[in-house]
């Protein structure tokens, strides 16, 4: 392409006697937008090989004119306006273009990526050519309607908790790896004889702030840290506090031990309340109790919240593809590489799935075929585990999708069928 191609104009300064609106009304144009938080880029493409320079749009300030240009384009011909999943700095877009009756079309970023260099011979990629890589697939075929979706009530207050709880894990694992660092260094001994998660040792170092304000309280195996401990595991703990040969701690130290362990207790108390919540709001939802009875409630509001209403897609075999979980290939000649999952989507989706369908192989007889598998893969044993996620995957649906009663034993048959890799 010439030189400066891409280079931008202030669409403010875009000339509605500058479009090209007379030049027949029987094609399709394909505005291709590529978002980001400051500016968006728009392009349009007339027909083969024939684009606009891009528009540069302050985003959000500048979408009614933005609009006002696209419309008056759709007078005379059939507008589409393409972009990619970009988080939410396109919503206010999305919306806009909308309410004006224009329609929206999604491509998807990673083909966006791969069609660059053969756009034009060039595998550089920035905004403006990004715009028209879009608007090109987009006239292809490459792309699918995209309206934004209506949320009832309890949808909403559905990914609110949804995007809760999760954030109130991630916060957790941090500080437990803090206080899994401070522990090593100060009471190394505490860990070997309960378990860094327990909750008896967070209430202990919450209370005490370590083993320093443990060995010193004559009246600490009658507190509510050594309740649900048994009498040999509280005499260690304090016998190990007692003759640690960790650091020894400041004042500071204790400090940072006890905040670590309160706000690792008020991460649990925010989950449990948000499980709880999402009970009480499947119980009003046919559908995600049914989708909970393969994979457990807080699971199934999880897949609802992030990938939708399973009757959206057309087969099993797609809505699994949305969780990522669909199989990849690399394979050359008569190198054969090995199968992995595409990891495409919300990986949220997965690690919950995971943990359902680690839920899954505790229980018979679905452990024992596991354990063949592990046992065949010299102890590797999460092939198996994701060999289970994409069964669970594909009955979530048949229960959601296709409104099939749940049958507990054709699961089973189905995931001990899986053969010997």
């Amino acid at each position: 392409m010439k030189s400066k191609a891409y280079r931008a104009a202030d669409v403010n300064k875009i000339n509605l006697s500058e479009l090209r609106l007379e030049e027949g009304s029987a094609n399709t144009v394909h505005a291709g937008l590529d978002i980001g938080k400051a500016f968006i880029l728009c392009v349009l493409r007339w027909g083969v090989n024939d684009f606009d320079r891009p528009w540069r749009v302050r985003n959000p300030h500048d979408l009614p004119r933005l609009v006002e240009l696209l419309l008056e384009v759709k007078r005379s011909r059939c507008v589409v306006v393409a972009m990619e999943p970009t988080g939410t700095y396109g919503d206010p877009a999305r919306q806009a273009l909308e309410q004006a009756g224009l329609l929206v079309h999604r491509v998807s970023p990673k083909n966006a990526s791969d069609y660059a260099e053969v756009f034009d011979g060039v595998p550089s990629q920035h905004d403006g050519k990004d715009a028209a890589v879009i608007a090109e697939l987009s006239a292809q075929g490459k792309s699918w309607q995209w309206p934004m979706a209506k949320l009832t009530e309890t949808e909403q207050e559905l990914g609110y908790q949804v995007d809760w709880i999760d954030a109130q894990r991630r916060q957790m694992v941090v500080w437990s790896g803090r206080l899994e660092a401070m522990l090593s260094r100060h009471w190394p001994e505490a860990t070997e004889i309960v378990g860094l998660t327990s909750g008896s040792l967070l209430n202990c170092l919450a209370a005490y702030g370590g083993p320093r304000g443990l060995a010193a309280d004559a009246e600490s195996p009658k507190r509510n840290w050594a309740r649900y401990l048994s009498s040999t595991k509280v005499e260690s703990l304090l016998l190990s506090g007692r003759q640690t040969r960790g650091v020894e701690t400041g004042r500071w130290d204790e400090e940072r031990l006890r905040r670590y362990a309160q706000q690792i207790q008020s991460c649990r108390k925010e989950i449990r309340e948000g499980v709880r919540r999402l009970r009480e709001l499947a119980r009003e939802h046919g559908k995600i109790r049914a989708m909970g009875k393969v994979v457990g409630v807080p699971t199934a509001c999880v897949l609802w919240a992030d990938l939708g209403n399973p009757e959206r897609y057309s087969s099993g075999p797609a809505y699994r593809k949305g969780m990522g979980l669909n199989l990849a290939e690399h394979s050359s000649g008569k190198w054969e590489g090995t199968l992995r999952i595409s990891k495409r989507g919300s990986s949220r989706v997965r690690r919950w799935l995971y943990m359902a369908a680690l839920r899954w192989v505790n229980k018979e007889p679905v452990r024992s075929w596991y354990l063949k598998q592990k046992a065949a893969r010299r102890g590797e044993g999460k092939p198996a585990v994701i060999a289970v996620m994409r069964k669970l995957a594909l009955a979530v649906y048949a229960v959601g999708g296709r409104n099939e009663p749940f049958d507990q034993k054709k699961l089973y048959e189905s995931v001990t069928a899986i053969p010997l890799a």
